[in-house]
This record gives structure tokens, sequence and C-alpha cells, in this order.
């Protein structure tokens, strides 16, 4: 299979992964987020408990994902920009290899923020991941203001997580 067609078939990919996505429906949103408490690429435990206060976003996303991977940049870009004025983002690996997948992807990656590894039982918590990325920002409060269903632009997110802040 040529470079051309394998690209093809990647593009057709997101592409119906990113409308698929935009009919689910947001049906976390208003309700307090589910915790989690999981072991980070570092060994720290990430505990959504102990973000409290904070403005959260909760990524699940995997690194053979397109519009997963194309979202990480705007995502840290923004982290970075507001992590001192209270935002957290933590990106949950739905990978099923994990970490031996994982691993390898954040030594090439620049992801700041924490990352840990998921699996089913969390994703059905936030209400049964239907497509990836999903993305949940979580208010101070603890209460899901917003769910994204596929690829959020940088622009898109900043519009969202700044007013929280």
């Amino acid at each position: 299979m040529s470079a051309y067609r394998i690209a093809a078939l990647f593009l057709v990919f997101a592409v119906v992964l990113s409308v698929g996505a935009c009919s689910a429906q947001n049906d976390m949103e208003g309700k307090q987020a589910p915790p989690f408490s999981l072991k980070g690429a570092d060994g720290k435990t990430v505990d959504l408990k102990s973000l409290s206060g904070k403005v959260v976003v909760v990524n699940f996303w995997a690194t053979w994902c397109p519009p997963c991977r194309a979202e990480i940049p705007g995502m840290q870009e923004v982290y970075e920009k507001y992590q001192k004025q209270g935002l957290e983002i933590v990106g949950i690996s739905l990978d099923r290899d994990g970490w031996n997948a994982v691993t390898p992807f954040l030594q090439k990656t620049r992801m700041t923020y924490p990352v840990v590894v998921g699996g089913g039982d969390l994703a059905t918590a936030y209400g049964g991941i239907r497509a990836i990325p999903t993305t949940f920002v979580v208010n101070r409060k603890g209460k899901i203001e917003k769910q994204h269903v596929g690829y959020f632009s940088k622009e898109d997110f900043e519009k969202v997580v700044k007013p929280l802040l």
C-alpha cells in the first residue's frame, strides 16, 4: 500500500471519527465529575479529589488516534498559559497496550501535564466514551461544565476554559 493511500485512509478515519463524535450527546454536563486515582508517567498518583478547587480538564485520548495527537499541542499551549491561574489537564490514555504504548509516545511528544492510563471502568463512569478524543472541562466545584467529543481546537478550548478561571 502506498504512503499516499495510507495517508488518505488516516484522513478518512479522522473525518469519520470527528463527524461521528459531533453527534454524541453531552450527557455528562452539569454532573459531578467521577473520581479517579491513577498513577502517572512519573509514578506519582493523579487523584481528581486532590485537584479540587482547580479547573480540571479530563481528556480521554490514545496514541494511535490522529485527532487526539493533533489537539495535544494546543492543549499544551493553553496549559502553559493558564496553569498558574488554576488550570490542570489530565490526559487519560485509553491505549490497550497501556504504558507500553504511552511511554514511547511521551518520550517523543512535549506534554508537561499529567498523563495516566485509564480503562473501561473509568470510560464508563464518564458516560461511556463513544469516540476519542473526548474532553471534559470540570469547574472548581467539581462539576462538568463542558463535554466535547472530537478534535478540540486550541481556540475553542481556550474559550471554554478561560471564563472558568
